[in-house]
């Protein structure tokens, strides 16, 4: 049984990716430092047949990033597939951005990309395979965002992560793809404080041409498919999944 690790599987995106693993027979490792959600999207795979176990998972935390890495190989081996969804959007205008708010976000959502790589490779690399596959966004590969500069600056740096690593890891049989959100239906997504709440989210799918706003599941089957063998000679690419949002705006 191939074994996938996703950071922030208690909800959204992870929570959809977690079940879509579980439903192709994976051994799937849900963290999250949600450990309530987490645990509730552990159940729920278990009670429906998979298998799934959870690790609570802090990732500006190197040494806890080591720990759970090295707990699940002790276990099953090396990793199969690592799932890096971890993230936070907090919006902040420029005018208040404070060096703790730019490096908090930078710490979950590039830097702790970063540790849990780091974590998993040696393993990886000597068995000569995997995948991996990161979570950027469109506001990193297209769009800008006002008041979330700190965000697009990050999922952008996620873009040059993921090149990066597939140029050093691809001669160890190991694959590097990213997958870059358009405007998704997530607890995020519906934040009016962070986002653009439950009305902007509806009014974002009058100019989205296939008529309508993304669900989590919409990612989470991109992302099986980027782990799976039919994307076998796919690596270092960042694929947009938005509904042709970037191709109908003119």
């Amino acid at each position: 049984m191939k074994t996938v690790l996703i950071t922030g599987a208690g909800i959204g995106i992870g929570r959809a990716t977690a079940r879509a693993f579980a439903a192709d027979g994976h051994r799937v490792i849900v963290t999250d430092v949600l450990e309530s959600e987490g645990r509730a999207v552990v159940d729920e795979i278990n009670a429906s047949g998979g298998t799934a176990e959870f690790h609570p998972l802090d990732v500006t935390s190197s040494e806890a990033a080591d720990r759970v890495v090295a707990a699940v190989e002790e276990a099953y081996g090396p990793l199969d597939t690592l799932v890096l969804n971890a993230g936070i959007a907090h919006r902040v205008p420029l005018a208040e951005m404070s060096d703790e708010a730019w490096d908090r976000t930078f710490e979950i959502d590039l830097k702790g990309m970063m540790r849990l790589v780091r974590a998993a490779a040696p393993a990886m690399r000597e068995r000569g395979q995997g995948a991996i596959v990161c979570l950027s966004s469109i506001m990193g590969v297209a769009y800008g965002w006002d008041e979330h500069v700190h965000y697009s600056a990050a999922k952008s740096g996620v873009v040059g992560l993921v090149r990066g690593l597939a140029v050093e890891l691809a001669r160890d049989g190991i694959r590097v793809n990213g997958v870059a959100p358009g405007y998704i239906r997530t607890a995020q997504a519906l934040s009016e404080k962070h986002s653009l709440g439950p009305a902007g989210l509806e009014k974002a799918a009058e100019f989205i041409p296939i008529g309508r706003v993304g669900e989590a599941e919409d990612i989470a089957d991109v992302i099986l498919f980027l782990a799976s063998d039919q994307a076998r000679y796919m690596t270092g690419q960042t694929i947009t999944v938005d509904g042709g949002l970037l191709v109908g705006r003119y």
